[in-house]
């Protein structure tokens, strides 16, 4: 018993991790979108859609899957969030683009006419359309010796949707939806961050748009 409480102190004063262990679910509905086709027409990102209390990530949101579509498909021509922003003000579609966001908030759908417009004005034929569904942090104890938390166990959870629009027909051309969960033990209290759970999300959908 001492030299297990002995050990346990001893990680606990390092501060140590073990290694993560994630459970990650994708659903995925091809449609239109083709291998090549990207590469061949680039993708602007939109502002995401989120869910009441999380709506200040969403720079983050898109941002992060930006820089992954970036680093993952280097032949693709990516508009950035700020890019399409500074190219809508430039087009004046300022007021077009604020209600489709509202609009889509309400029907998911993205009005054909302010499409073709933000195809236009983003040299991009593609607009990527997320939307955070879900976040959050938890943890557990998973083990204590005398009253002592030496273990814990660090949740976080992502439900993310992804949607790709064809800005030439106002088509959806691919589509997928990933729940995912990261659960690490470690004896720090540093809760799984958000960043985190968007770059494994962004890396596993982004591996599955053709």
């Amino acid at each position: 018993m001492t030299r297990l409480l002995s050990t346990l102190v001893t990680l606990a004063i390092a501060g140590c991790s073990l290694s993560p262990i994630e459970y990650p679910t994708v659903n995925e509905q091809p449609l239109t979108l083709r291998k090549g086709d990207l590469e061949a027409a680039g993708i602007a990102f939109v502002t995401p859609a989120s869910v009441t209390g999380q709506e200040q990530e969403k720079q983050a949101v898109a941002l992060t899957f930006a820089d992954v579509m970036s680093a993952a498909r280097p032949k693709v021509r990516v508009v950035t969030l700020p890019e399409t922003l500074s190219a809508v003000n430039r087009a004046g579609l300022t007021d077009a683009y604020r209600r489709m966001y509202e609009d889509y908030r309400t029907t998911g759908l993205l009005p054909a006419d302010v499409l073709r417009r933000l195809g236009s004005a983003t040299g991009a034929r593609y607009i990527a359309q997320l939307n955070l569904q879900g976040f959050a942090q938890n943890s557990k104890n998973r083990l204590g010796i005398f009253g002592l938390r030496v273990i814990d166990t660090q949740l976080g959870d992502l439900r993310l949707y992804l949607q790709i629009w064809d800005s030439q027909d106002g088509s959806i051309a691919w589509e997928a939806m990933q729940e995912l969960r990261i659960a690490m033990d470690t004896t720090r209290e540093q809760p799984i961050m958000l960043r985190t759970l968007l770059e494994r999300s962004a890396h596993d959908l982004i591996t599955k748009v053709p």
